[in-house]
C-alpha cells in the first residue's frame, strides 16, 4: 500500500482516540466492559490529566499471568500455557545453574502469596514496597500485590537506608518485602540492618505492618529473629488457605505503581502511574516497536529500581519468555551476560551506553565470543548512545542482522518518547523515530526569568530545543503521591510551556533523516556567547578520540555573579598510567573544535578524580554546574558518591581556575 511510518505516525499522533482504540483491540490484553468509540478527550488540555478508556476495567497481574481473547476473557494461550517456561532466574556466579520457572508455577505463587496478603489484612489501594533483587520472589510480590488491587513500589538492594525510607516514609507501604542479603561484583552484603531501619524509620505509621524477608540464598537463610515486626517468607505465607488466583478489576486509570525520580535536585518525586495506561503503552512498545511476542525471550539487565524492570515484566504480557538477571553482568569476566544471551536463545537483549562501553575497552567483540545467531534486537536506554559505540556495535561487536533500538523516556512516563521501529532505514546516532501516539515536538529552549508560563514556539526541523509533549497519552502519571501532589506533579512538566509537558531534555530532530538527538539535559544546557548546545556533544568527541587515554568526563556550564557569560568547563578522569599534559588539553581542544565548532570549546580543561554518578551509573552534571558556578549545595542521596563532589568547589575561584588550567600546576 506504500505505507511508510511516518504516515502511520501522522496518523497516531492525529487520530489519537482512534490509534489507541485500535491498538486496545489488537493486542490480547484480558478485560470487561465496553471498550468507548471515543476512548479520550483529544481536545482536553494536557494538563488536566484527563480519563482513558472510561467503562474499562483490568487488572494489571492478570494481565501478566493470562491471555484475552476477542472479548476480553481470560485464557491459556499466547504461550502462557502450564508447561511453558515463563522466566529463567540466574544469579550471579550461577549463570550454569539457571531456574526455570513456568507459567503454572507462577500462577500457584501469585495466588498463594496474594491468598496471604488477603488473610493479612492486605486491600485494594494497600502500598506494598520491596527492597530486593530481580527475581522470581520480587516479581511474585509485583504480581499478588497488583492482583488485590495495591500499589507496588520497587527499591535496589543497593540503595541506602536513607535513601530507601526517603522514599517508603512518602508512600507508607502494608508490607516491605526486603532480601535478606545481596550479591554484586563477588561482594555479599547482610541486607539485616536495613531492615532494622526500615522497621525504626516506618514504626510512626499507622500503615507499617512490617518486613517479610526474601531468602537470596536458599541453603542459607539469615537469622531475622532480632528485628522487631519481622516475618519469614514461609511464615508470612502460612495464613494462606489456598493458592487460588482472585483478581480485583480496577477502572483503567486506577494506580498500580509508584516509582521515583532520582532525587538529584532534592527529595525523590513518588511518580504514580496507572494500570491501563502503562500496560498500553508498554504493550504498544514491546509488540509494535521491538516485534516482541510469544516467540520471543528477552533479557534485559537492570536492577529493580530502574524503570527497565518494568520493560522486562511487560515482555511477559505478550506470552515472551524472559531472563531474570542478579548481580554485576561482568562477573566473573566481561563477556558473561552475552554468553548468558547466548545459552538461553535470547532474541531480545536490553543494556546501557556504560555497557557497551565496558564491552569495548575490554576488546570483547559479543559475536565472537558467543553465538548470537537468535538476537534480533539490541535495546540501549538510560543515557546517550555516542555514535562511536553504534558504529562499534555494527562493525565489530554484534551481528549485522540485529535492530539496534535506541531509546529515550522512561521513568516519568513509562514508556519512551523516541524509539526504534522496524519499517525505518538505521542511521547512525540518535533514536531512530518519534514513538506512535505522542505528539513530541521540540520547542525553542525558555528564556523566561521571572517565573511566568510560556506559550510555547515549535522549531523547525534541524534546530536544537526543549523536547515536549503537546497532547495527552494514557500512560501519564496520574498524580505525584503525597502532601501537594498535583502541585509538584504540575511544576515538575507543565510549569514552563502553557498545555505542554515539558520532559527536560535538549534534543534536534534531523532534517533528512528525521532521528532525534539527544544533547544533553535542558537543565544542563551549555550556552556560551548565546551560542547553545549540549554536553552530549563534548563526550561524543572525547569517547570516539580519545577512550584509551580517558575514562569519563564531565562537561559543565560556569556562570558564577560576577560573570557576564558563560564558560564551558571540562573535567577529565584520566585512564591509570596516562597523565594530564599541555599536548592532551590541547589535542582535545583541536579534536573539539574540528568535529563540533570553534563555539564548542571550553575555556578551561582540568583534571577530576572522580565523577559524580547516580547509583544506576548516571553522571551527574547539575551540582557540579552549580558548584563551580559559586554556589554551596547539600549533596542529594542519590548519588552514590557524592563526597566527590568537595573537589570542584576550588573551581569557583578566579586564581585556582587559572592556576589550575595550566597541567603542570599542582593543586
Amino acid at each position: 500500500m506504500g505505507i511508510v511510518y511516518e504516515d502511520l505516525h501522522n496518523y497516531s499522533v492525529t487520530h489519537r482516540s482512534d490509534f489507541w482504540r485500535f491498538t486496545f483491540s489488537f493486542l490480547s490484553l484480558v478485560y470487561e466492559g465496553p471498550i468507548p468509540s471515543v476512548v479520550v478527550t483529544e481536545t482536553a488540555r494536557i494538563d488536566s490529566i484527563p480519563e482513558w478508556f472510561s467503562g474499562v476495567h483490568l487488572n494489571w497481574a492478570e494481565n501478566v499471568l493470562f491471555a484475552g481473547n476477542e472479548a476480553g476473557k481470560p485464557v491459556y494461550s499466547s504461550g502462557k500455557e502450564d508447561g511453558k517456561i515463563a522466566i529463567l532466574e540466574v544469579k550471579e556466579g550461577m549463570t550454569q545453574q539457571v531456574r526455570p520457572v513456568t507459567w503454572q508455577e507462577l500462577r500457584t505463587r501469585v495466588g498463594r502469596l496474594s491468598q496471604a496478603m488477603r488473610a493479612r489484612g492486605v486491600h485494594k489501594g494497600d502500598r506494598i514496597a520491596v527492597v530486593a533483587n530481580n527475581s522470581v520472589d520480587t516479581l511474585t510480590v509485583f504480581l499478588a500485590t497488583t492482583s488485590i488491587g495495591g500499589i507496588f513500589s520497587s527499591i535496589s538492594t543497593d540503595v541506602g537506608a536513607r535513601g530507601i525510607l526517603e522514599r517508603l516514609s512518602q508512600i507508607r507501604p502494608k508490607f516491605v518485602f526486603v532480601d535478606d542479603r545481596a550479591l554484586y561484583n563477588r561482594k555479599e552484603i547482610d541486607i539485616r540492618p536495613v531492615m532494622q531501619q526500615i522497621c525504626q524509620g516506618l514504626r510512626e505509621f499507622t500503615e507499617f505492618q512490617g518486613v517479610v524477608a526474601l531468602v537470596r540464598f536458599p541453603n542459607r537463610p539469615a537469622d531475622i529473629t532480632a528485628i522487631a515486626k519481622s516475618y519469614k517468607l514461609a511464615d508470612f505465607l502460612s495464613v494462606a488457605t489456598s493458592d487460588t488466583l482472585i483478581f480485583e478489576r480496577c477502572r483503567f486509570s486506577d494506580p498500580f505503581l509508584i516509582v521515583y525520580s532520582s532525587g538529584t535536585t532534592g527529595k525523590p518525586k513518588c511518580i504514580v502511574h496507572c494500570i491501563g495506561g502503562v500496560l498500553l503503552n508498554g504493550c504498544k512498545e514491546s509488540r509494535l516497536h521491538r516485534s516482541i511476542d510469544h516467540t520471543s525471550v528477552h533479557l534485559q539487565y537492570t536492577t529493580t529500581g530502574w524503570i527497565m524492570y518494568l520493560v522486562s515484566v511487560l515482555s511477559l504480557v505478550l506470552g515472551a519468555r524472559i531472563v531474570m538477571y542478579d548481580g554485576s553482568p561482568f562477573v566473573p569476566d566481561p563477556a558473561n551476560l552475552i554468553r548468558l544471551a547466548s545459552s538461553t536463545g535470547v532474541t531480545h537483549l536490553g543494556i546501557s551506553p556504560r555497557f557497551l562501553q565496558t564491552l569495548r575497552e575490554n576488546n570483547i567483540s559479543p559475536r565472537k565470543v558467543a553465538d548470537l545467531s537468535r538476537l534480533q534486537t539490541l535495546s540501549s536506554t538510560g543515557m546517550v548512545l555516542s555514535d562511536s559505540l553504534f558504529e562499534w556495535v555494527y562493525d565489530e561487536a554484534f551481528p549485522s542482522t540485529i535492530h539496534l533500538d535506541n531509546s529515550s523516556g522512561r521513568t516519568d512516563l513509562a514508556g519512551a518518547f523516541t524509539a526504534g521501529n522496524p519499517l525505518l532505514p538505521l542511521y547512525v546516532g540518535g533514536c531512530q523515530s518519534k514513538a506512535l501516539g505522542l505528539v513530541v515536538e521540540v520547542f525553542e529552549a525558555g528564556q523566561n526569568t521571572d517565573g511566568s508560563i510560556q506559550k510555547g514556539n515549535s522549531l523547525p526541523i534541524g534546530q536544537a530545543g526543549e523536547l515536549v509533549c503537546t497532547a495527552t497519552f494514557p500512560s501519564m502519571p496520574v498524580n505525584f503521591w503525597g502532601n501537594g501532589g498535583p502541585r509538584r506533579y504540575f511544576e515538575s512538566y507543565f510549569s514552563q510551556f502553557d498545555n505542554v509537558w515539558t520532559h527536560g531534555d535538549f534534543v534536534m530532530v534531523h532534517p533528512t533523516t528525521k532521528q532525534i538527538f539527544f544533547l544533553g539535559r535542558a537543565d544542563g544546557v551549555l550556552n556560551p556567547s548565546g551560542i547553545r548546545f549540549g554536553s552530549a556533544e563534548i563526550y561524543g568527541v572525547i569517547e570516539a578520540s580519545f577512550a584509551d587515554q580517558i575514562a569519563d568526563c564531565v562537561c559543565v556550564g560556569q556562570k558564577r555573579v560576577q560573570d557576564t557569560d558563560e564558560k564551558v568547563v571540562l573535567f577529565l578522569l584520566l585512564r591509570p598510567g596516562h597523565i594530564f599534559t599541555n599536548k592532551l588539553v590541547d589535542e582535545i581542544k583541536s579534536a573539539i573544535r574540528r568535529q563540533l565548532s570553534p563555539r564548542h570549546v571550553p575555556q578551561f580543561v582540568f583534571e577530576t578524580p572522580e565523577i559524580p554518578v547516580t547509583f544506576n551509573g548516571k553522571k551527574v552534571e547539575l551540582p557540579v554546574k552549580q558548584i563551580v558556578s559559586g554556589n554551596s549545595i547539600t549533596p542529594s542521596r542519590a548519588i552514590a558518591n557524592s563526597k566527590c563532589l568537595d573537589y570542584y568547589y576550588q573551581f569557583s575561584k578566579d586564581d585556582v581556575l587559572h592556576a589550575a588550567s595550566q597541567p603542570s600546576a599542582k593543586l
